[in-house]
């Protein structure tokens, strides 16, 4: 089942200059890359999503779960080259999630039910180093094979949402 994250709380993207590949296998190689680690309750699928509104086309991502988060790999050629990104997010579901989208139960449900914790967050990124790990030993044995420069370690560093809103 297709399922869009209610909060986003990482992402990734790189686009790789000259190198052409096709989605199917580059998704059949992290599911496999995945799969190796046996982690326990990690669910894949392949979903598609809207570009945009009502009748827009619709792209394929790689959907990975796990409980609450929610793991979307996308891969595709673009001009010359070959677009990579991934977005880690959460997931309400049910009745659950309804309720925490009204104004006042809302607030009470996600600050005080289900506030933010450090067991949330470890689990978030340790799911996160897992499936981001996967796709960056992918991109790199494929750069490899074809002869190209891996990229840089900093060259994978996801942008990640404040998620205790304190800044810094």
């Amino acid at each position: 089942m297709r399922t869009i994250p209610t909060d986003i709380i990482s992402n990734w993207h790189y686009r790789v200059e000259g190198l052409q590949q096709s989605t199917n296998e580059f998704y059949d190689a992290v599911e496999h890359k995945l799969k190796e680690h046996d982690a326990p309750r990690v669910r894949t699928e392949r979903v598609r999503f809207s570009e945009g509104g009502i009748g827009s086309s619709k792209r394929e991502y790689l959907q990975v779960r796990r409980g609450e988060h929610v793991f979307h790999v996308c891969a595709a050629p673009f001009g010359n080259g070959f677009f990579i990104s991934w977005w880690l997010g959460y997931i309400d579901s049910g009745f659950f999630a309804w309720l925490s989208r009204l104004p006042v139960i809302g607030f009470v449900i996600r600050h005080l039910i289900k506030p933010i914790t450090y067991y949330r967050l470890d689990t978030a990124n340790m799911f996160q180093s897992l499936t981001a790990g996967c796709v960056s030993q992918v991109l790199d044995g494929i750069l490899e094979a074809r002869g190209m420069h891996a990229l840089a370690r900093e060259d994978y560093k996801p942008t990640i949402r404040d998620l205790l809103g304190r800044g810094r």
